[in-house]
Order: structure tokens, then sequence, then C-alpha cells
């Protein structure tokens, strides 16, 4: 038994070391990161370099519950002219030649049960960044999860209802 101290000893300081290993290398940087898309898109250079609005994208913001997932002919009206060579929008065109929809990952969540309606945000001049942060210096948004007290509280900034009924769980 003592002779197998050392051996062990080692396999586990090994084991320890290659896991603290893994989670710095790969963990930390990604855990800043948000998911990785099947396009991969930089709002950092869309809304930040570019200076293209929010509603350019999202195009019913204004006028539905649901901002709206870019389609694919959206990407390209702009991408047919703009690196139009370049590996990623050649997979643009796979997706718009096959009929399908980028399947683009969500990366805000709001609970089920929560009614959240962009249009009146909107309406209230709520800046965008006021929920979803600084888009325009990220390339990969962060995912968040919205909680009630983050609502409650700009409501109570705002002075505006926080009746549950009449507000948010309609």
């Amino acid at each position: 038994m003592l002779k197998n101290r050392g051996p062990i000893f080692l396999t586990g300081l090994t084991a320890i070391l290659s896991g603290m290993f893994l989670y710095l290398f790969y963990g930390i940087p990604e855990s800043h990161t948000g998911s990785s898309q099947p396009i991969p898109f930089s709002h950092r250079v869309h809304a930040g370099v570019k200076a293209i609005a929010c509603e350019f994208c999202h195009p019913y913001v204004r006028r539905s519950v649901h901002p709206g997932i870019p389609p694919v002919e959206k990407c390209l009206y702009c991408h047919n002219y703009i690196i139009a060579g370049h590996p990623w929008i050649q997979k643009e065109h796979d997706y718009y030649n096959s009929g399908m929809p980028i399947p683009w990952k969500k990366v805000f969540y709001i609970p089920e049960h929560v009614v959240f309606n962009h249009e009146r945000h909107i309406k209230k001049e709520v800046e965008c960044r006021a929920c979803h942060g600084r888009v325009e210096t990220m390339d990969r948004l962060l995912r968040k999860r919205f909680k009630m007290g983050f609502c409650i509280e700009c409501h109570k900034d705002k002075q505006v209802n926080i009746d549950c009924w009449l507000a948010c769980h309609n």
C-alpha cells in the first residue's frame, strides 16, 4: 500500500491539474460569450461599426409582441453585394436556396407565463439596450434570463404600472 502512494498521488494530481487547465482554457472564455450561432453574426460589426438600426433586422418590434428574427432574405439584401464570396455568406445562400430559415439560437429568455410586449416598450421610448445591453459592442450576444426583479425595478424607476395582471401576466 505504501509503495503505491506516489503513483496514485501523481495520477490524482495530474487529473486535477488537467481539469483545472481545461476549465481555464475552455470554461472561462466561453462564459463571457453567447451561444455560437449557425452563422457567426457580429452585432458589434452590424449595430456598432455599420450603425445599422435594430429595427432594420428586427422589423416587427414597433408593431408586435415579438421583434422578429430576420429572414435570410434580409441578410442577403446586403450580402449579395457585400463580401458575397465569403464562406459564411455562401452558407446563407444554402439556407436561402433550400427554403429553410436560419436556425438562430435563442439568447434572451423570459418565463413562459410572462407576456412581454416589445411594441409597448418601444412606443414608450425604452431603448433596446435597457434590456439587451450594449449589443453594438458584442460579437456574440450573452445569454440572459430575465427575472421579475429586473422588470419591477425598471417599472418603479420609470414610475409605470407594476400591477401584475395588467403589466405582464395577462
